[in-house]
């Protein structure tokens, strides 16, 4: 798989920038037209999504090379190269949401509220931005059998795609990339719900996310490590610690803390 789509000679374009900019204007229109409900500025928006943007590649290429110390220790000038791929989801997930929670709070914003907005967007970027590591070869699971990824009736090119030096693997971008699909389309489902508690559109993401995660990541080959621990699966753990707990504390009173009540909306001082 060629992951370069366009090269100009001295200005290459590659397909795994392609797709995490994809991902994230199809998320940034999805929450900015769900922002829409609550009288949230389209500046507002833009700006946050600008700096959530920046810090959430920082954290995520952070995350990576911190894991790689070694490697990238005696190369350093290759930290900047995110083309080549190492952009680690939890890195900017992590750095995502230290900056959100400022911004909201500068704004007299429930962040809550906020990340349940965003949650949607989120997901559908995590599912098109795996695709990017299809095209760079990368993010590929254990051996598996051409018998076994034919019955799975995927495209003919993804199997192609999963012939890693005459080595069939599981497509686990492509299960991850499903799953988080499932779960886009399931928010947007739990959140029309008429009583849908703030917070909980958020729960359900820290949860959906890290079940799916902590299995596919049994079957990656590449994973970041804490000992002899997969440093993914951990993370997802916690991940589902957090929404378990994120869920049982939101309020129960049916009346009370809706997502969808904008009278419940703040002053916000913008």
């Amino acid at each position: 798989m060629n992951p370069v789509i366009l090269d100009l000679g001295s200005i290459k374009i590659y397909w795994y920038s392609i797709m995490i900019l994809l991902g994230a204007i199809i998320g940034y229109l999805i929450v900015t037209n769900e922002s829409k409900k609550y009288n949230i500025p389209k500046n507002y928006m833009t700006n946050y999504f600008f700096y959530l943007i920046i810090f959430s590649i920082i954290g995520a290429r952070l995350y990576y090379c911190i894991f790689n110390f070694k490697y990238y220790s005696n190369n350093l000038i290759e930290i900047f190269q995110i083309w080549n791929g190492g952009l680690a989801i939890h890195g900017g997930l992590l750095f995502g949401l230290l900056w959100t929670i400022f911004y909201t709070k500068k704004y007299n914003i429930k962040t809550l509220r906020f990340l349940d907005i965003m949650a949607p967007g989120i997901i559908i970027a995590q599912s098109i931005g795996r695709w990017g590591n299809f095209f760079n070869g990368e993010a590929y699971g254990s051996e598996a059998t051409l018998d076994f990824l034919q019955k799975l009736h995927m495209p003919q090119f993804i199997i192609n795609g999963m012939n890693i030096n005459g080595i069939y693997h599981h497509p686990t971008f492509l299960y991850e990339s499903l799953w988080c699909l499932i779960g886009f389309i399931i928010i947007l489902i739990i959140r029309k719900r008429r009583y849908i508690k703030i917070g909980r559109i958020t729960s359900f993401y820290l949860i959906w996310y890290g079940i799916g995660r902590f299995f596919i990541e049994d079957l990656r080959t590449d994973s970041l490590m804490i000992f002899n621990y997969k440093a993914a699966q951990i993370v997802s753990i916690l991940m589902i610690i957090a929404g378990v707990i994120l869920f049982i504390t939101s309020k129960a009173d049916r009346f009370e803390n809706n997502y969808n009540d904008i009278s419940e909306l703040e002053d916000i001082k913008f």
